[in-house]
């Protein structure tokens, strides 16, 4: 079994494969090294994939998948069985400053991994979409059956249009998609641009933290593990093509699932735990609330849990000091 995994040197995709590889299939990694943030991150990243089974099942590609030649030509050939696609122009601010890389690698590099699976008929492929597609939404928790078409920041226009894409390729083609609704993640090998690496970074260097709208916000915060949890067992359920109802409405072959820790936990909270687990007070600035940002995110997971058995077990208690034992290790602090 060959699985697909694009974004393999992020965040979430690199935690995938390690995962895949452990339980014995063979994975394809593709990956741009995009310098959004440190590129020698995304490369340890994968040193530490390979360390699940060196280098035997693992194959990577150094490839854009903007790049429709680029991509087809490092897959061809290759028996996939899945797909999970991650690979995304990630950051909701960075977006209001470079708005044609989130159309060049979430727009059209998502129609390429369409693409790419519609010439694999029957191969199940699993995709990353976003909380952020629920845009201002009051209501909370938020459900899938809430509209979702009033974004508030071309990140997540870009990825409701890749939803949108992937509902007609399930028409079309009978294409099984599972497209998945990420919440805020964090833990070991995180990004550098979300709230508990920056508040560990400055807190252990006695600097100051920007606390956004007062501290007045909440976060879905989700432990990596629980997240890939989530993927692989998706992966593993298509949806059928049947004509029945899928999660979020679709009548053709593509579920779509929120997956977060259906906790909403306060920022000042997240703060006070990372201080514990630091041993060190923060210096707090506060600061407005930052365009494109939401004051609450908060996933009602019920869709998940009982199609694929999904049930986050690690609260912030639990993963917030192993994430800050990681950061401590790999910075050598």
């Amino acid at each position: 079994m060959t699985v697909v995994v694009t974004g393999a040197a992020g965040f979430i995709g690199a935690h995938v494969a390690r995962r895949l590889l452990q339980d014995g299939r063979d994975v394809i990694g593709i990956d741009n090294f995009e310098p959004y943030y440190s590129v020698d991150l995304k490369h340890d990243r994968l040193a530490w994939v390979r360390e699940a089974e060196g280098d035997a099942r693992f194959a990577f590609h150094d490839v854009d998948i903007a790049d429709e030649d680029a991509l087809e030509a490092a897959l061809a050939g290759h028996e996939i069985t899945g797909i999970v696609h991650l690979a995304a122009q990630a950051g909701v601010r960075y977006s209001l400053t470079h708005p044609r890389k989130y159309i060049r690698a979430n727009v059209a590099g998502h129609l390429n991994m369409l693409e790419i699976a519609r010439a694999r008929p029957g191969v199940h492929m699993v995709y990353a979409s976003s909380s952020s597609v629920y845009g201002a939404n009051t209501s909370v928790p938020f459900r899938l059956e809430d509209r979702v078409d009033h974004p508030v920041s071309l990140y997540a226009a870009t990825k409701r249009a890749d939803e949108l894409m992937s509902e007609t390729y399930a028409h079309l083609y009978r294409l099984p998609q599972t497209g998945l609704r990420f919440f805020t993640v964090y833990g070991p090998w995180g990004r550098p641009d979300m709230a508990a690496w920056l508040f560990t970074d400055a807190i252990l260097k006695h600097e100051p933290i920007k606390v956004f709208n007062g501290g007045d916000m909440m976060r879905d915060f989700t432990f990596i593990d629980d997240i890939v949890q989530g993927v692989v067992g998706t992966l593993d359920r298509p949806p059928a093509d049947d004509g029945l109802e899928k999660p979020g409405g679709s009548f053709v072959p593509h579920a779509r699932y929120n997956i977060g820790n259906s906790q909403a936990e306060r920022l000042e909270d997240l703060i006070t735990t990372i201080e514990q687990a630091c041993g060190i007070a923060a210096i707090r600035d506060y600061q407005p609330m930052q365009p494109g940002d939401v004051p609450a995110t908060f996933a009602d997971i019920s869709a998940i849990e009982r199609d694929v058995g999904f049930r986050p077990a690690t609260s912030i208690k639990d993963g917030i000091p192993r994430f800050v034992d990681w950061f401590r290790a790999y910075n050598g602090l």
